[in-house]
């Protein structure tokens, strides 16, 4: 934290400013059906409009593979993001994020204006970090605020790329987060839990291991608990399953006994024949799922075992839904949890902290986002955090700390 340069480090007066949102918000019908992420990066747009900068908002959306799609265009989200700021200073949107259209654009601004480039993933450059692609980005701006805690576990032109030759910067939100997690997991109040829950295994083995040496109670829920229902020779029907990482999944169990650390695994489930066919479905013990039937929630025995442990602990992590939460009655279990987790939050019985869009967005259709301690629009990121990785984004942004703070030395 003490090599990451603030907003307040800048004179951003009749500046040209970068600023690397994260606008990769849900859209329905062309309309945004929730501006969570967009309500958090006004803080920082409103202190430099305040500050009298060009205020230039690049961000991604969606994975179009390197070309212009329509469907991923940001132009709908302009209109959300007018909706929280000034009547009397709306963004103007241009149709490109380089090149002769955005530079005409941002020649056109004046100070306090606020100006949203059009997806930066319609070029292959932004993924790959390519030289010319920062370099056509960079012309843009002098300087460069990075406001996307979500993002920066990518190695992207936009993330790292314009850290490196730009000075730089982090917005309102990024400090939130960085901060805000860094207080909780540092030295977290024991016991500590975590739960861990998400359609697959195979995207968080370094996650679990890594949990396992630092937390005392891992619940593991959603499609990803049902690969370690089959590592213990349960017949799990049509369930989500990797069997290419039963060995991995018996690896984390044996490594959970080894450190000590309670592992919470369903011991029934809700079923049914599809995700569809919600109408029929059942609750049933782990050891009698039909071979014509799936496991998509957690049953009420093990919600209620879960919560028993919880009301244990004094810090509870969260990352990933417990069942198809998306689906009714499929996201009973995740609801039942999240009542319980704000209830010891609320009683000062726990400290929560959970990251990644799905288990956020159900804790808000719950209503109680205002009842954990923290949630992060961050999900990767969240999660390498959690690891311990070092994070690209932040890498580079210390880099680049240290070299401009260097330079104002030997000017000295």
């Amino acid at each position: 934290m003490k090599k990451l340069n603030y907003l307040s480090d800048f004179n951003f007066r009749g500046k040209r400013v970068l600023v690397r949102v994260d606008l990769n918000v849900p859209i329905s019908r062309g309309k945004v059906v929730d501006t969570s992420r967009i309500e958090r990066v006004i803080p920082t747009i409103k202190y430099l409009v305040e500050q009298q900068a060009k205020v230039i908002l690049i961000s991604h959306f969606g994975r179009p593979k390197g070309q212009f799609s329509l469907e991923l265009s940001l132009a709908p989200i302009v209109d959300s993001l007018n909706s929280f700021l000034d009547s009397n200073n709306q963004a103007k949107f241009c149709i490109d994020c380089i090149g002769e259209e955005a530079e005409n654009a941002v020649n056109e601004l004046n100070n306090g204006e606020i100006l949203l480039l059009e997806n930066l993933r319609f070029y292959p450059g932004e993924k790959s970090n390519d030289p010319k692609f920062v370099s056509s980005l960079a012309k843009l701006g002098d300087i460069y605020i990075n406001d996307t805690f979500s993002c920066s576990h990518r190695s992207h032109a936009s993330i790292v790329g314009l850290a490196e030759v730009l000075p730089c910067g982090i917005g309102f939100l990024f400090r939130e987060e960085i901060e805000h997690i860094s207080d909780i997991l540092k030295h977290p109040k024991p016991p500590v839990a975590a739960i861990v829950g998400g359609s697959k295994v195979s995207t968080k083995i370094e996650l679990l291991h890594s949990l396992i040496e630092k937390t005392d109670l891992l619940v593991i829920g959603g499609g990803m608990a049902n690969t370690f229902l089959r590592t213990q020779g349960y017949e799990i029907g049509k369930s989500l399953c990797e069997n290419d990482f039963l060995g991995k999944a018996k690896e984390i169990l044996e490594s959970a006994e080894s450190h000590n650390c309670k592992i919470i695994l369903p011991s029934d489930v809700v079923i049914s024949s599809s995700i569809d066919d919600a109408a029929n479905c059942e609750v049933v013990e782990i050891d009698k799922i039909p071979q014509n039937k799936m496991a998509l929630d957690l049953g009420p025995i093990t919600c209620n075992n879960i919560i028993t442990e919880l009301s244990k602990c004094q810090t509870i992590i969260w990352n990933g839904p417990l069942g198809a939460f998306e689906i009714p009655p499929f996201n009973v279990a995740t609801e039942t949890v999240v009542r319980a987790v704000s209830s010891y939050t609320k009683q000062n019985i726990s400290i929560s902290i959970a990251g990644g869009g799905d288990i956020v967005a159900a804790i808000k259709s719950s209503g109680l986002k205002n009842s954990f301690t923290y949630l992060s629009t961050a999900g990767g990121a969240f999660l390498e955090w959690i690891e311990g990785k070092i994070i690209p984004g932040i890498k580079a942004l210390k880099d680049n700390y240290t070299e401009i703070e260097q330079e104002e030395t030997l000017e000295a």
